[in-house]
């Protein structure tokens, strides 16, 4: 067999493997990719209540961090309670208490894999997911010879979907 022969071979064969590889973790990342467009609408949300302790005497602007709520508003305090759209804080204990609209936790749980950050050990394996996925995308110029009509139209259709993605970029 011929070195070119070879190359070819083994791109189809690794584009083949690869693929039925990733199949799983890319469901997963299309469902929670789709969730995460929707995250400011109510779409799979539950009403739950939250209670966590947190540390005492913590002003109110951080509160609203620690608590990843958006659009983070005191109502009022009364001694050490601290009063917010749907819960309480109360300074001397640390006790916070709201409730929530919340994802299920398998949900949630497709969700931190997508969002995952290098301080999460889950980075890893999302890095090396967006590298067998670029390397799909690229080894599927392996698929055909070069010079045929299904090469061709490969190219034309790779240079629509580059375009399109330019395209989105700027609107």
């Amino acid at each position: 067999m011929r070195l070119k022969e070879r190359i070819n071979y083994y791109m189809r064969a690794l584009h083949r493997d690869i693929g039925f590889f990733v199949i799983g973790l890319t469901v997963i990342y299309v469902i929670s990719g789709i969730m995460l467009i929707y995250r400011e609408t109510g779409f799979l949300k539950q009403e739950r209540t939250v209670e966590k302790h947190l540390s005492p005497g913590i002003n109110e602007q951080k509160l609203g961090m620690i608590l990843h709520v958006r659009d983070f508003k005191v109502l009022k305090s009364e001694g050490d309670v601290v009063y917010f759209k749907n819960g309480t804080y109360n300074k001397a204990t640390g006790i916070v208490n709201y409730s929530a609209e919340l994802l299920p936790p398998l949900m949630e749980k497709f969700n931190s894999l997508h969002k995952s950050s290098t301080r999460n050990a889950a980075h890893w394996f999302s890095s090396v997911y967006g590298v067998l996925l670029l390397f799909l995308a690229l080894s599927s110029f392996w698929m055909y010879k070069p010079g045929t009509g299904s090469f061709r139209r490969g190219i034309y259709i790779a240079c629509s979907g580059f375009a399109g993605a330019i395209i989105l970029l700027f609107i």
